[in-house]
């Protein structure tokens, strides 16, 4: 730690090694090493980056490398980030999405944006644009067969517990009505390839739909998505009256478990392996010839250990079909094995974690059900 005097320096030690600033204030990320002198918190590398793009609210340092004068250091001493937080986020409502240091650049700026510069968690009862039950707007979706990403019309409202577009700004019938309980809506900027893009997901005939859409203002794209998952908890909160509010919470959007590429072959396990696109969103395995494909060629059920599902590290001995990725993967059924390689041991380890994690859990009811309509196979 450059600069300062030893007193100052001694006491910038002590409240930094306080428990409540072992974590960034705004990401969670543990051992953070920069602070903002203005808010008092404590914060990591990467949102102290986001900090320095709103001045006129936040003055970063570096806790290692910069100078920190006595009235500083007290000012932290007499915040820090439980004080902070206290403050800036004493009313953040239940459904919105807090984002932790795996998530994208956009909600991490936007979540900060929204406690330091807009104060939105400040005051109960609050205005939020994305509390309204309602919200209409133009989205860049991309489209199914072309490719091309087109501006379009979407409409969610609360009342109607659905989620439309439209192909034109005045056409009276929505292209796709979307039930808000089936829908998913994760970020996507690198598969999208968009700062601000979002992926929405949706079942129809019990098979997954894939949109993909972004909005030049990332505060207007984290609005939409906030705004999905407040109209989801609402409508749960009626549909499951008995159900906890942390109960609901938990039942909205999710990020998938696993992404990316791998190498499969068919059902005899003869023919040549083939490279598709995979995402495992928690029981569902699908794999796509492109990452933005619409739908998937194929999905699996993945169930429970409990159930006779497991995945095993490696290739059934005498493997006939041809594949040039060697790390290789089962997963066992009880009506077939699934087999698939990867291209390096590190995505093996990954997918097999990935895999191992939802096998372990024991089925719901519902995913009992799932299974029933499930008809599908890779």
């Amino acid at each position: 730690m450059a600069g300062g005097n030893d007193r100052s320096m001694k006491a910038l030690r002590e409240v930094w090694r306080r428990a409540e600033n072992s974590l960034c204030a705004d990401c969670g990320k543990p051992d953070p090493d920069w602070a903002s002198s203005t808010l008092g918190v404590f914060i990591c590398l990467s949102c102290s980056g986001i900090h320095r793009n709103i001045p006129s609210i936040s003055k970063v340092k570096s806790l290692k490398m910069d100078h920190w004068d006595d009235a500083q250091v007290q000012f932290l001493a007499k915040h820090g980030n439980a004080v902070t937080k206290a403050t800036y986020e004493a009313h953040i409502p239940i459904y919105y999405y807090q984002p932790t240091y795996h998530d994208c650049q956009v909600l991490r700026e936007q979540w900060i944006r929204a406690k330091y510069e807009r104060k939105e968690f400040t005051q109960p009862g609050k205005h939020l644009p994305y509390s309204d039950g309602v919200k209409e707007g133009i989205l860049w979706k991309r489209g199914r067969d072309s490719g091309q990403f087109l501006p379009r019309k979407f409409l969610l409202s609360e009342r109607e517990g659905c989620l439309k577009y439209f192909t034109k700004q005045d056409a009276k019938e929505p292209k796709i009505n979307i039930k808000i309980d089936v829908i998913n809506a994760t970020f996507q900027p690198v598969k999208i390839g968009n700062p601000n893009g979002l992926q929405i997901t949706y079942l129809k005939d019990n098979k997954t739909r894939n949109i993909f859409v972004y909005h030049e203002s990332g505060k207007e794209v984290v609005d939409w998505f906030n705004a999905i998952r407040s109209v989801q908890f609402h409508y749960l909160k009626v549909a499951f009256p008995i159900a906890s509010d942390n109960e609901i919470k938990n039942r909205l959007t999710r990020n998938f478990l696993k992404e990316g590429y791998m190498e499969k072959t068919g059902p005899k396990q003869r023919e040549a392996f083939k490279k598709r696109w995979f995402t495992l969103d928690h029981r569902r395995l699908m794999y796509f010839k492109d990452p933005l494909d619409a739908f998937a060629k194929g999905e699996v059920f993945v169930g429970s250990r409990e159930n006779g599902y497991s995945v095993q590290k490696g290739l059934p001995s005498g493997t006939q079909g041809n594949f040039s990725w060697h790390y290789g993967i089962t997963i066992v059924t009880p009506d077939r094995e699934y087999l698939f390689t990867c291209e390096t041991e590190s995505d093996q380890l990954d997918w097999i974690a990935a895999f191992t994690s939802v096998i372990n859990q024991a089925m719901t009811p519902q995913e009992y059900a799932s299974k029933c309509l499930d008809a599908a196979s890779l």
